[in-house]
């Protein structure tokens, strides 16, 4: 179970305090409750052309309308993202992604099998699909997904519409499993946020290129290789090589909290914050599953990393220290997520 708790806050606005990556206008970043005036409230300012954070079971979400290319722009002016990073493009219903891509049946299997949930297939895109070339970044190509958080289907389906969604989180920084994580990071950049508690899995999607007969896995996620082979009877292929077709994420530094993060470590130096996994952690130390659970590690990933980086920075610590966590099924996705926030840049707060 994620350390992350459901969170009500007592005011509706929030600004963002830290030092930001960009110039953008301030906003008045509304909180909105996961109910149906919260959900509907969300519809109406998406349909508006405006920014909203919605909760699914992977992180949350910086949602706007995917067939604007100013609403789209306003994700990557708020977040700092690169323009040549593609966005995950969210849809309500499984039966609407012929609209938007061209699907073989081992796409349609995939979706029919995984969708709602944390998977992303990356298509040929199909032409006059309505979808803003600044979210597919001008590629031939385009990422989508069905969430299986309810909260987020009913505002798409409110909504009426494709929704880019990237993590709701400054570019390069931890992603947000939480409301309070979206508001320090984007209260002030963005216009609201709904607070639909902890996130299940804390971990982003699952990204696959699929073309014919051939799957190929971009981006380790909440969905194992190990998982979708087994579901399905075909073979992923691991790693993105040079003719893999652009995804989100990847290629970029991602995940970086303030403090420097040491992974694969045996203990913590005695300056150093730990982080651990499994039954090698004091008891009085943070643990991401003190069982070795790796679906409960991955939950507990974003959250401890944002506690740690707290800590670190509060008691001058030089670094996170991160015990080896096992390299197989969902493993391979929070060692990715580790091994990129330990090399990840430490410019996202500039």
């Amino acid at each position: 179970m994620s350390v992350a708790r459901q969170a009500r806050y007592p005011v509706i606005a929030a600004t963002h305090s830290r030092k930001k990556p960009l110039t953008v206008t301030q906003l008045k970043t509304k909180l909105l409750a996961c109910d149906a005036f919260g959900i509907t409230r969300a519809a109406k300012l998406l349909n508006s052309g405006k920014t909203v954070a919605i909760p699914t079971e992977t992180v949350y979400g910086l949602a706007a309308d995917a067939r604007s290319d100013n609403a789209v722009q306003k994700i990557f002016d708020a977040k700092g993202r690169p323009a040549e990073n593609p966005l995950i493009i969210h849809l309500a219903r499984p039966e609407d992604l012929p609209r938007f891509a061209r699907a073989g049946n081992l796409a349609m299997s995939l979706a029919g099998r995984f969708w709602p949930g944390p998977l992303t297939l990356v298509l040929p895109a199909k032409e006059n699909s309505g979808i803003s070339r600044v979210a597919t970044a001008g590629q031939r190509t385009v990422a989508l997904r069905v969430p299986a958080h309810e909260t987020a289907r009913k505002i798409l389906g409110a909504f009426g519409g494709p929704a880019a969604a990237p993590s709701a989180n400054l570019s390069g920084h931890v992603s947000a499993t939480a409301a309070s994580h979206v508001l320090d990071d984007l209260g002030g950049r963005i216009d609201a946020v709904v607070d639909g508690g902890s996130c299940d899995a804390g971990i982003e999607s699952t990204i696959l290129a699929v073309e014919a007969d051939t799957i190929q896995l971009l981006r380790s996620g909440a969905i194992s290789a190990e998982d979708i082979e087994s579901e399905i009877g075909e073979k992923v292929l691991l790693g993105s090589g040079t003719g893999a077709p652009p995804a989100p994420g990847r290629g970029f530094a991602h995940y970086a909290p303030k403090t420097r993060v040491r992974i694969n470590a045996d203990r913590p130096g005695i300056d150093e914050i730990w982080l651990g996994f499994g039954s090698n952690a004091k008891e009085d130390s943070m643990n991401l599953s003190k069982s070795g659970d790796l679906s409960e590690a991955a939950s507990n990933l974003f959250q401890m990393l944002r506690i740690a980086d707290k800590l670190a920075i509060e008691s001058g610590s030089a670094a996170i220290a991160v015990s080896r966590v096992p390299d197989y099924g969902i493993g391979r996705a929070v060692n990715d997520r580790l091994r990129r926030a330990a090399e990840g840049r430490k410019d996202w707060q500039a």
